[in-house]
């Protein structure tokens, strides 16, 4: 399959939902697979996925990558972190971190503001 081929070779790290994977490969591309609901389709994100990504967090639905400027791109299930459309503004650069609920994520940004969104 193409995920089996894009998985071959150069994958740095495997991230989790409780029923999708997202492995991050070197120059960080992302690569997901698994029940798209829960982030296995990252298809409508895929642009902003093809390199530069330095880590993903998720909850149990959703993924939250971290680019190498500090912007944070989501997908998955929407009402759990998947949809971040509201705070895109706050998220579009200086993320320095990613904390997570099962159904929530919080980004910290350089000079300490705190952005979370997902389910309250």
């Amino acid at each position: 399959s193409g995920v089996a081929d894009r998985l071959a070779a150069g994958v740095t790290a495997i991230y989790t939902t409780s029923t999708a994977f997202a492995a991050v490969k070197e120059g960080g591309e992302v690569v997901t697979w698994g029940d798209p609901e829960y982030g296995g389709d990252c298809s409508g994100v895929a642009d902003r996925l093809a390199a530069g990504v330095t880590a993903i967090y998720s909850t149990e639905r959703a993924f939250a990558a971290v680019t190498e400027g500090g912007e944070v791109v989501t997908w998955g299930d929407g009402h759990l972190g998947g949809a971040s459309s509201a705070v895109a503004d706050r998220l579009a650069a200086g993320v320095t971190a990613i904390y997570s609920t099962e159904k929530a994520f919080a980004a910290v940004k350089e000079g300490g503001e705190v952005v979370a969104w997902g389910h309250p």
